[in-house]
């Protein structure tokens, strides 16, 4: 098969993908789909399921196995696209999840279809599972890995998140905190006999202006710690002077980082001036240059490698002890966008480097 009758196979693969909307717990329909076609093309025995996330493959192969790994949820569907259905124009997929990350998913099936999985020097096992898109506690890996605690036993997972086609190492961590500052209710014709807690604010916030993100270096990738005021509440009426203002800030902190450590850096940069309530956390992910899989990955392809700004679930999966990298044909700009798309060339591309790498 050429790389253009490639491409095109793939790009309407993830069209069909598109066209089955699956919002964040709205993942039935799509892991119905995936499970009626996983049927066709695996034993039956090698099909698990756990409410809507799915393994697919054997874990107790002597070959060390690598795990090809995506999530079937999207974000909510952006006001905009409400009634704009999925299409292919030009040499581009349109849809909500065409980058994030139904591509990859497109990708991870055509793999599971073309390779003889018997005769590689990999075990290969694929993920796909609900929840991706939300807190950290909620995502559907962790009940999947409650019944099979032998996934600790990957030696290699491939995240398929969007990675503008290069291999991207290690993420960084994620913390969303609620900062509120208070103050004394009071007429806002007469404020000297109240404290005004948005004024209160302005300070911290003016810090916040002025910071300048932090490069850390980690086995030579570069990561970048930034902290944002992301929402902001405060007030109650027009002529009232406001008792109370919260702000959520959201931290991005490097590999290597705990999520003590991180924690510890609010309350410094706080230094007291609120309160401070830790809403969700999640770790950074670990950079697993020395393992040797991810070695021959680069070898054999010569993809370029940088380090993912982002979280992505490399992370929780380092927390399993499973070393696991992203890369995926999508576009990262594109991820979370109104008229969300996705070039096609690139979907053969991923294919061609993963199918070398698994055969090699």
């Amino acid at each position: 098969m050429s790389s253009q009758d490639l491409a095109t196979r793939l790009a309407r693969t993830t069209l069909e993908l598109c066209r089955i909307s699956s919002p964040i717990t709205h993942e039935g329909p799509i892991a119905d789909f995936v499970e009626r076609w996983a049927l066709q093309h695996f034993p039956a025995r090698e099909v698990f399921r756990v409410g809507h996330t799915l393994l697919l493959g054997r874990l107790d192969d002597p070959r060390p196995t690598v795990a090809l790994i995506g999530h079937l949820d999207t974000v909510p569907a952006h006001p905009s696209d409400v009634g704009r259905e999925p299409r292919i124009e030009g040499e581009r997929i349109f849809g909500l999840g065409a980058s994030d990350m139904k591509g990859g998913l497109a990708v991870m099936m055509a793999l599971a279809e073309d390779l003889r999985r018997d005769t590689l020097p990999v075990n290969l096992a694929f993920l796909f599972y609900e929840r991706e898109e939300g807190a950290y506690a909620e995502s559907g890996l962790i009940p999947l890995f409650a019944k099979r605690p032998d996934l600790a036993g990957v030696k290699f997972g491939i995240a398929m998140e969007p990675t503008d086609s290069e291999v991207q190492v290690g993420c960084v961590g994620s913390m969303q905190v609620t900062v509120r500052f208070t103050g004394r209710s009071a007429h806002s014709a007469r404020p000297w006999q109240g404290e005004n807690a948005i004024h209160k604010a302005g300070p911290f916030l003016t810090e916040l202006l002025a910071r300048q993100r932090v490069e850390v270096d980690v086995d030579g990738f570069r990561f970048y710690e930034v902290i944002n005021a992301t929402l902001a509440k405060g007030g109650r009426a027009r002529n009232v002077i406001p008792e109370a203002f919260e702000l959520n800030l959201n931290y991005r902190f490097a590999p290597g980082k705990s999520i003590e450590q991180a924690k510890a850096d609010v309350h410094a940069l706080v230094a007291g001036r609120a309160e401070v309530d830790i809403t969700d956390a999640s770790p950074s992910g670990p950079v697993v240059a020395g393992n040797p899989l991810f070695q021959k990955l680069l070898a054999i392809t010569g993809l370029p490698a940088a380090s993912k700004q982002a979280w992505t679930d490399v992370a929780r999966f380092g927390e399993w002890g499973v070393d696991a990298i992203n890369y995926g044909p999508g576009e990262t700009a594109q991820a979370h966008q109104a008229n969300e798309s996705a070039p096609i060339a690139p979907l053969a591309v991923a294919y061609e480097k993963l199918a070398a790498f698994l055969k090699g």
